[in-house]
């Protein structure tokens, strides 16, 4: 499976966006999980991180 996606500025870099349907193939929700990402020659490998997003403490 292969899909080409086109970069989006993003301050001073580029960003890549992720579709749904690829998070539900990962089985991430971005509100909770965080993504990692790899080099392996001239690939980008993005799995799902083990690690969790962290939720901010606000004050009232």
């Amino acid at each position: 499976m292969a899909f080409d996606r086109k970069l989006i500025r993003n301050g001073n870099g580029w960003a890549l966006t992720i579709n749904s349907t690829i998070l539900g193939l990962l089985d991430v929700n971005p509100e909770v999980d965080m993504v990692k990402y790899t080099m392996e020659g001239d690939k980008l490998i993005i799995t799902k991180s083990d690690k969790k997003v962290e939720k901010k403490i606000t004050s009232k």
